[in-house]
């Protein structure tokens, strides 16, 4: 196993591979081993450097899913910091994210570059990324008319910037370092016990924590190789696994929902064959419904193992063990180098079996926001970050999420959990997706609704009858929606409230 390198910089894990071996390959386009890697990432620090890129300056990154984003990351936090975007923004959401990053520099492709510039802070340099058939990267931009200083970053310097979902809130700016984010990588290699032997298929986008740190990232700290398609397809995903070996990859539940849906739906190669490479499946960025992850064992025939991460510690946090360890459908397991307790309000960690907020603690961590005082006196409590997520360790150490905070629904004082009700809707064999959320209501303050997608035949008054044969009256929903679609972000997590506000007017 590759020992982690607590005084290392981001681009030394490309150290860690041989020479020869594949570090990256493109099933449509270019591989490079992990010495033409590093070659090209070091060739990119030198003209970041000759276009006056500095230690300090923050560098949008604005590419799709490919080498160019896996090179151009390595090389811009070898100089100055990171700060990845989602290559689908509006104008609008450019001009809020480049301002508030207060980017010097923004890297893109040959085309759309112009029109993300117009909306960025006067003085924005622009730099356009390409790749040769042989895998040559360049970067090109205006006249250079002095080098930067050569100073090298530190362990303990910010690597990477990123922005949380923002879905309660304004978004918060995370300042990942160095170390942070090689502890991560450690923590991740050591869990599933990656090796070199190993291939990672990045089918998560790469300016998310997910598919950079842990599909990518991670795999280059074992001496592995990632496979990098331009995009998901359920389509020939199986036989992209086949044909390049795959050995594991991690993806949302969404992206698992749709295998799943199209092995139960189709035959063919829709399903790894027996003697598949693959050794596990993670899942991790949102809650995996229990009776998911029966079918993708039932289907798959491989274990699944679900995961828990947030940017604030570099991505992971915790993870059901590989067997012989015991996966426990519904939790997301044990900490992974990483402590966890449970604490209730006024800051006393609470012992086994005890509900309360998830707080955290290791050298992944973050130890505050970017220029947030306010949401870092309520994010620390005696050196723990807290979560906002709610949940319980039972006294083998498990996690078991059970809701945001912020998102509990408050019923006369009875506190209910809307991913609770989710996945009994799920369980349901005529529901594809659900999200339940609280609505006010006069009397009781707020009250359990719910939207769901319908895969079959099922009428409301139906479901309303299903959930109640699992739950308590008090945390039925009285109005089930039926949508064609629930709001996602980027990386498919719920964004529940949005579907919240759109239904939030009142019961009577």
């Amino acid at each position: 196993m590759i020992e982690y390198e607590p005084n290392g910089l981001l681009p030394d894990v490309l150290k860690n591979g041989s020479v020869d071996h594949p570090a990256v390959v493109s099933p449509d386009g270019v591989s490079l081993t992990y010495g033409k890697l590093r070659d090209q990432v070091q060739r990119l620090m030198v003209q970041l450097r000759r276009f006056g890129v500095e230690r300090t300056d923050r560098v949008a990154i604005i590419l799709p899913n490919g080498i160019e984003v896996v090179a151009c990351f390595l090389a811009v936090t070898g100089v100055a910091v990171a700060a990845p975007l989602n290559a689908a923004y509006k104008p609008d959401e450019f001009e809020f994210y480049l301002k508030d990053t207060n980017a010097r520099a923004i890297i893109t492709g040959p085309s759309g570059g112009e029109e993300i510039l117009k909306v960025a802070p006067e003085g924005t340099l622009h730099l356009v990324a390409t790749i040769t058939d042989s895998g040559d990267l360049e970067l090109s931009g205006p006249p250079v008319t002095s080098d930067a200083i050569d100073v090298d970053p530190s362990p303990n310097d910010v690597a990477l910037v990123l922005h949380t979902s923002g879905t309660t809130s304004r978004p918060k700016r995370v300042p990942l370092t160095h170390r942070n984010l090689l502890t991560s990588l450690s923590n991740i290699v050591e869990t599933y016990n990656l090796n070199d032997t190993d291939v990672s298929l990045c089918i998560m986008p790469l300016f998310h924590v997910h598919g950079l740190v842990a599909s990518t990232l991670s795999t280059f700290q074992s001496g592995g190789t990632v496979l990098l398609p331009s995009r998901f397809n359920p389509l020939n995903f199986w036989p992209l696994v086949r044909d390049h070996g795959v050995t594991w990859f991690s993806a949302v539940p969404t992206m698992h929902h749709a295998l799943v849906s199209r092995a139960k739906g189709r035959s063919g190669d829709v399903a790894p064959s027996d003697n598949t490479s693959v050794r596990f499946i993670r899942s991790c960025s949102a809650s995996l419904p229990p009776s998911l992850m029966q079918d993708m064992e039932e289907i798959f025939k491989v274990p699944v193992v679900e995961a828990y991460g947030m940017t604030e510690a570099a991505h992971q946090m915790a993870s059901n063990p590989l067997p012989p360890g015991s996966r426990l459908s519904g939790s997301v397991g044990l900490g992974t180098g990483v402590q966890i307790a449970i604490m209730d309000e006024v800051g006393v960690i609470q012992p086994a079996n005890q509900k309360g907020e998830v707080v955290i603690k290791g050298e992944n961590v973050i130890t505050g926001y970017e220029d947030n005082p306010d949401a870092n006196s309520t994010s620390f409590t005696q050196g723990w970050f807290r979560t906002g997520d709610e949940g319980v360790i039972d006294t083998d150490g498990y996690l078991t999420l059970t809701g945001r905070l912020k998102e509990l629904i408050n019923r006369s004082g009875e506190k209910i959990s809307p991913r609770e009700i989710d996945e009994i809707l799920l369980d349901h064999p005529a529901v594809a997706e659900a999200v339940a959320f609280g609505v006010p209501h006069p009397t009781h303050g707020e009250e359990p609704s719910a939207a769901v997608v319908l895969s079959g035949e099922v009428t409301v008054s139906e479901l309303i009858a299903f959930v109640k044969t699992r739950l308590a009256d008090f945390k039925c929903p009285r109005v089930i929606h039926v949508v064609d679609q629930i709001p996602r972000g980027a990386t498919g997590k719920l964004q529940r409230r949005f579907v919240a506000e759109a239904f939030s007017h009142k019961i009577v």
